[in-house]
């Protein structure tokens, strides 16, 4: 199937450290999901060994700490991630095999002993995946910190557009939850207008100023409250 999609961000950053170059290299080929090469669905309770609850999908996981803890809480829980920045997908591979700060922890199969095989990661734009993965296959789907492309001619480029929102209708089983947050004000305004216009979801939270109960703060988030942007969280669900 033809894919006509245009990826705008970066891929790579600065040089990966050895431990983590060895984990792309080891860890990343048992946990990736490939872009299948027929028309095949993707079924999700195939990509686990052992039988799963629920499945999320993270879009975007910039340095994987949300869904690493997300994984580690929720055992019982098949987790989707896609990111195209390399760094990024490295980044959560070390915090899967519990190495952030550290050598590779040799274990049988790579991951932490405390984990269980609930991660699979797709590394690449995730829109690539939209046309495989079955209707009604994700329960939650988180947009945290998506690249608010702040200039009007590259408004395009946001990720929360109608198409897109389309797809994740359609992917989300009835009343599933979309979690978004930004701590880009014109972005957030942006949203919420792409989100309530689209007529398939509802807003589910009220003060959009706290963050859910089970809110797990990444790097890229200390980061903007420490240089003063606060931080707005929305969840909706699948009408």
């Amino acid at each position: 199937m033809e894919q006509l999609i245009r990826f705008y961000g970066r891929r790579k950053g600065k040089r990966l450290k050895n431990s983590r170059v060895f984990l792309m290299e080891h860890l990343l080929p048992r946990v990736a999901i490939s872009c299948p090469q027929n028309e095949e669905k993707i079924h999700l309770p195939h990509l686990f060994s052992e039988p799963k609850r629920a499945f999320w999908l993270e879009v975007g996981f910039g340095g994987g700490e949300h869904l690493a803890t997300q994984a580690l809480r929720h055992p019982d829980i098949g987790f989707i991630g896609a990111e195209p920045f390399i760094n990024g997908v490295a980044s959560l591979l070390a915090h899967l095999n519990g190495c952030q700060a550290g050598d590779v922890q040799e274990t049988n199969n790579l991951l932490a002993p405390e984990r269980t095989d609930n991660v699979r990661i797709f590394p690449d734009d995730i829109r690539l995946l939209f046309p495989f993965f079955e209707e009604a296959s994700f329960d939650k789907i988180f947009v945290l910190y998506p690249d608010p492309w702040p200039k009007a001619r590259h408004e395009d480029r946001r990720f929360l557009t109608q198409t897109n929102l389309k797809e994740l209708y359609r992917l989300l089983k009835p009343k599933g939850e979309l979690r978004v947050a930004t701590d880009v004000a014109g972005y957030a305004s942006w949203a919420v207008d792409q989100i309530e216009s689209s007529n398939l979801f509802s807003s589910e939270k009220e003060d959009i100023y706290v963050p859910p109960i089970d809110w797990v703060s990444t790097r890229y988030e200390k980061k903007g409250i420490k240089a003063g942007r606060k931080p707005v969280y929305f969840i909706y669900a699948k009408k």
